[in-house]
């Protein structure tokens, strides 16, 4: 294969191809670049969002990983994430990934809803469009099984889709979204477990502070776990 550009400096590009092969998308990304590419650019705008709050961060445990493709971001501002998810299909893919290229990331199949990580003492966590797929019943003990793991002054960011937005969503989101929350609603619950809640609003890529029922997604930032002394 020509590994020479016009403009010498693309030269890397097509050499790094060769060297390594074109990048295989998992599951998540692979179906949205098919059915929805915009998708893809909202999820990674989450994504550098969050790395933006956590950055110089240690390590971060990361719940509902699923196939890990925002996790990559991750790692340009915190130096090893551990994700979970109750789901081994995606997470033998994530594992598999990263192994392959030698991130720094690990991996682990758990359901947050029934026992906290093996691993303790996260400086920091975050959950992408995590809360609104579980039952509104069990949100408590995931919440609780994450601050089990989490130091007295942890972060911990949550995203999740705005309830005022659900009328826009589509047919697989209003199968999957079970407890969609409000901005009240979201500081409610994380208010329990953290001692100071930050709310924005994020429309398309964009976060801001603005108006919250006009949001599509809302991010909540706790800081300092209540139930560490």
């Amino acid at each position: 294969m020509k590994t020479k550009a016009k403009e010498n400096q693309y030269d890397v590009q097509f050499e790094s191809l060769q060297s390594k092969g074109p990048v295989e998308l998992g599951p998540t990304p692979s179906h949205l670049w098919r059915t929805d590419p915009r998708h893809l650019c909202f999820l990674l705008a989450r994504y550098k969002f969050c790395s933006k709050l956590l950055a110089g961060q240690p390590k971060a445990l990361e719940v509902g990983c699923g196939d890990a493709f925002g996790t990559r971001l991750m790692l340009q501002t915190v130096r090893h994430i551990h994700g979970v998810d109750f789901d081994p299909l995606f997470i033998e893919w994530a594992a598999k990934q990263y192994q392959s290229e030698g991130l720094p990331a690990t991996f682990e199949v758990l359901d947050i809803t029934a026992r906290s990580p093996k691993n303790r003492h996260y400086p920091a966590a975050y959950a992408m469009d995590f809360i609104e797929h579980i039952p509104a019943k069990q949100e408590d003990k995931a919440l609780s099984n994450i601050c089990r793991v989490l130091l007295p002054d942890a972060v911990c960011v949550l995203g999740t889709p705005n309830i005022t937005a659900r009328q826009y969503a589509s047919r697989d989101s209003e199968i999957g979204h079970i407890n969609l929350k409000s901005a009240d609603t979201l500081r409610s619950l994380m208010e329990k477990y953290f001692k100071q809640v930050f709310l924005f609003s994020m429309n398309d890529e964009v976060v801001h502070t603005g108006y919250f029922p006009m949001a599509h997604y809302l991010f909540g930032m706790g800081v300092g776990n209540k139930t560490k002394k």
